[in-house]
């Protein structure tokens, strides 16, 4: 048995421990020492997720790489690990995006200005904040890597703790004079509602234990369960059925976030750095979307179905509700939250529209919309450090004395409106024909989405970096090297999943076919099919 998926899990949670137990970094050489150990172990991750990537076989078992450890033997509970192709895509982008967040956010835990009593503002651990990121990524991996029902549960959960530290303690400077205010609300306004999601999916997962436990099947092992049910061996009655799935999907729902589940994500995105921003919305949320279709899906597929409908129709809704108020957003990193939620739109609608082109979409669109938010995110992070401010009208004319600058957040900007011949393109273009084809009237609404992308993404751009330049704006430098280095592997990913996504989609569609077969499910025949020929000619 390998023993890859737990290094890969445990080598930035013992990195995590470790950049906390350095010394208080109250000088610039001890702070470059934590940042530097911390950099390390997230590449040291990178490599572990791009080689379990790269040892999955398409061709073969769902799962593979499978490890299992006993943990709570009387309640049938593993520590059991297994990634299929959705989950080493996911692994491999959060363990991509992790050391680029590091980069970008070299010096958000730096001590603040001087205040006038001599003290720092907000004296900030440098260990704690990197530690807590590296936290963040074992827990996300655990999430993507678990077969076990409780045990992806318990990390599922714990990931919101240095979530909600990293929200609160380590906020954005430029949030104004009542930005600490502001900071607490966000994060205990993130936590209550994921909290809240997970108390209900607990509720469902005890639920669906003592089920399967009445039946034979005392165990929370996810294979053996949908096996199980997928054979007729494990029966749920339809109202226990949609309980559970009810139980599942509400707390997946407000981690995505779906509308109405939404209203935590402008806060805590607002209000954070920027790097955590990005770790919210291209890291933490994808937990979400995945669990959907590994659990949701797997487990409950009569459910699935039946809430199908509903689900769709409130997935339209955030696309087109976040869509309308991005465009309407005076504050840059909201308007960024608020085109998240319309994307998680597009991302929830390609899974639940049942076709293998609508979750080959989706599960592409995780990673698209994780890379291009990442790289519109943090060039914009740039802006606001640089400007001290985040409000759209305290900006212009930037692209005259900040080219580079402007000219990647252009891309990010041109890559969120999902413009042909970048990533985000290919995955909308699959969620849209894949929704069509079941769902027409849904798919046709859905397109509007798009055009309103255009609108508010293209507006950004034009109020902050075209016109006159602006007080404040004429002294703004350039990125420097360390600021390229973030953002030119996000572009390059940008441009060439764009152009050649083969390689993901070779990955995430065996995986997409097993999970239609789980809910019994095809793709419809197409309306107008090709006339059958003979001898060369159409009859």
């Amino acid at each position: 048995m390998s023993a890859l998926l737990t290094a890969t899990c445990a080598v930035p949670a013992a990195g995590a421990v470790l950049t906390a137990a350095l010394p208080a970094g109250s000088t610039e050489r001890r702070r470059s020492t934590t940042k530097a150990v911390a950099l390390g172990v997230s590449v040291v991750t990178l490599v572990l997720a791009a080689v379990v990537a790269t040892r999955f076989d398409p061709h073969g078992d769902r799962y593979q790489l499978t490890e299992s450890y006993s943990w709570i033997r009387s309640f049938g509970i593993t520590f059991s690990l297994g990634v299929d192709g959705i989950g080493a895509v996911l692994a491999l982008l959060t363990a991509v995006l992790v050391p680029v967040v590091m980069l970008a956010s070299w010096h958000d835990a730096d001590p603040g200005p001087a205040s006038p009593d001599g003290t720092f503002e907000g004296r900030r651990r440098t260990q704690g904040f990197f530690a807590l990121i590296l936290a963040v990524e074992a827990m996300v991996v655990v999430s993507f890597y678990a077969t076990d029902v409780f045990l992806f549960y318990v990390f599922f959960e714990a990931m919101l703790i240095p979530m909600y530290f990293l929200i609160g303690g380590f906020g954005d400077r430029a949030g104004g004079p009542d930005a600490a205010r502001q900071r607490s609300y966000a994060a205990v306004k993130f936590l209550l509602y994921n909290l809240l999601g997970g108390l209900v999916m607990l509720a469902a997962v005890i639920g669906l234990y003592v089920i399967a436990q009445d039946q034979g099947f005392g165990t929370f092992d996810l294979r053996t369960l949908t096996s199980a049910i997928a054979d007729g061996k494990l029966q749920l009655s339809g109202t226990a059925e949609k309980a559970l799935f009810l139980g599942f999907f509400f707390a997946f729902a407000v981690k995505a976030p779906l509308w109405p589940l939404h209203t935590w994500l402008p806060n805590a995105m607002g209000e954070a750095t920027a790097g955590t921003a990005v770790l919210i919305t291209a890291v933490v949320d994808k937990v979400g979307t995945f669990a959907m279709l590994r659990f949701c899906l797997g487990l409950f597929p009569h459910a699935s179905k039946t809430f199908a409908p509903v689900i769709l129709v409130l997935s339209v809704i955030g696309i087109i509700y976040g869509a309308l108020l991005a465009v309407g957003q005076k504050d840059i990193k909201r308007l960024v939250a608020y085109a998240s939620i319309s994307h998680f739109g597009f991302i929830i609608m390609g899974i639940f529209a049942l076709t293998s082109q609508g979750q080959s979409g989706a599960t592409l669109y995780m990673v698209n919309h994780g890379i291009s938010t990442a790289a519109w995110m943090l060039v914009a992070g740039f802006l606001i450090s640089r400007r001290g401010s985040r409000l759209i009208a305290d900006y212009g004319g930037v692209q005259k004395v900040a080219p580079v600058l402007a000219g990647t957040f252009l891309i990010g900007g041109l890559a969120t409106l999902s413009l042909p011949g970048l990533a985000p393109f290919v995955s909308e273009f699959l969620v849209l024909v894949g929704t069509f084809t079941r769902y027409p009237a849904i798919g046709i609404v859905a397109t509007f989405g798009i055009v309103l992308a255009a609108l508010y993404a293209l507006l950004l751009y034009q109020r902050t970096m075209t016109g006159p330049v602006k007080a404040g704006v004429g002294g703004m430098p350039d990125l420097k090297v360390r600021e390229l280095a973030v953002v030119a592997p996000l572009v390059a990913l940008t441009i060439l999943l764009g152009v050649y996504p083969k390689p993901l989609t070779d990955l995430v569609n065996p995986s997409v076919n097993a999970t239609l077969s789980q809910v019994h499910e095809t793709d419809p025949a197409p309306a107008h099919p090709v006339a059958a020929t003979s001898g060369g000619e159409q009859k």
